[in-house]
């Protein structure tokens, strides 16, 4: 991923297009967060690539002075893969919701994480469908009514940690949407990694599903509520950081420091970078309630990345065969016909 030189600001990835989405809609903060992930990254506008599927969310490539495409329903995925395994020194970055990425994109989504291409996936969760007004999509609570159960989903919803983790990604984080500063740190992580990087941002949508994320997201409950994960430190949490998460047998335990003998010693230390993905499946799992809802970098271990090794597989056979080109490689090979 190569750096330019001049100093692009948040202003230099935007257009002039006007921003059409619902007044209070999460996605205006995600949006303008991305503009300046990105000219912190200071990766070229030329060297961009945004794409998307379809749903509320993924309008957002409208709004982007880069390359985009905006593509089919739950296909984003599988376009992306080949605008970057095409010409790997471009930074895709993919725009999916809840339902676009993991209802008929479902398929696509698990295996990009598998091969570990190199994007940044950016799951917009507002466990509802926005933009066909309101139906339940995969990621909506047991229980809910929605315009496609009146009566409430009698369904469990994909957490989708758990389908990363699945197909062992090497990359996962977790914000909100009104969290600016933490939503910025994620995605400027996320393009930072080599391979491919999930980022579920937890979003509101203000018309079919609002308060989805009021118990996480309340001002005077938010940092009793959720735990902000950095590698090398504490796992600590709370308005005065007095509360931490320690081992309890094969599971996690939140604990008060200083009461039944726990101190500082005993809270677990983050390392992102761990191979196992054990302990950081446990901690993007947690709820919310019983324990603090994970954000930050949750994940995030090297592995080889699919463009990279076709590009490399590629130059090795055209070594060994001595091809240069398509029509070289035909001209050479004895297995040939002629059609009259």
């Amino acid at each position: 991923m190569e750096t330019n030189q001049n100093q692009y600001t948040a202003s230099d990835y935007k257009n002039k297009q006007s921003v059409r989405w619902c007044p209070g809609c999460g996605d205006h903060a995600i949006l303008n967060v991305l503009h300046k992930a990105m000219a912190e990254l200071q990766i070229p506008p030329e060297q961009t690539v945004v794409v998307s599927g379809i749903g509320c969310s993924s309008r957002l490539p409208y709004y982007m002075n880069t390359y985009g495409m905006h593509t089919i329903h739950g296909r984003a995925a599988a376009i992306a893969t080949g605008v970057k395994t095409a010409n790997p020194d471009l930074t895709v970055w993919q725009i999916s919701g809840d339902g676009d990425g993991l209802a008929i994109g479902g398929n696509h989504f698990i295996h990009a994480v598998r091969r570990n291409i190199d994007l940044n996936m950016l799951l917009f969760n507002n466990k509802i469908y926005g933009l066909t007004k309101g139906q339940y999509s995969p990621t909506t609570d047991r229980g809910t009514v929605t315009k496609s159960s009146p009566y409430g989903t009698t369904e469990d919803p994909f957490i989708p940690a758990e389908l990363c983790f699945g197909a062992r990604g090497t990359f996962f984080a977790r914000s909100f949407d009104v969290s600016l500063d933490t939503t910025k740190e994620v995605m400027v992580a996320a393009a930072r990694h080599k391979g491919a990087s999930v980022v579920e941002i937890l979003q509101n949508c203000m018309i079919f599903n609002n308060g989805v994320y009021a118990w996480f997201t309340d001002r005077e409950e938010r940092l009793n509520r959720t735990v902000h994960l950095r590698h090398g430190e504490k796992m600590l949490f709370g308005k005065d950081l007095d509360h931490g998460l320690v081992q309890d047998g094969f599971g996690l335990k939140a604990v008060k420091l200083g009461e039944d003998g726990y101190t500082i010693d005993d809270v677990l230390v983050h390392d992102a970078h761990c191979e196992s993905n054990f302990l950081h499946q446990q901690l993007a799992m947690m709820d919310g309630k019983t324990l603090p809802l994970a954000i930050g970098v949750i994940r995030d271990v090297e592995a080889l990345s699919y463009e990279t090794e076709v590009a490399r597989q590629v130059e090795d056979v055209k070594a060994k065969k001595g091809f240069s080109s398509l029509r070289d490689m035909i001209l050479k090979t004895t297995e040939t016909w002629e059609v009259k």
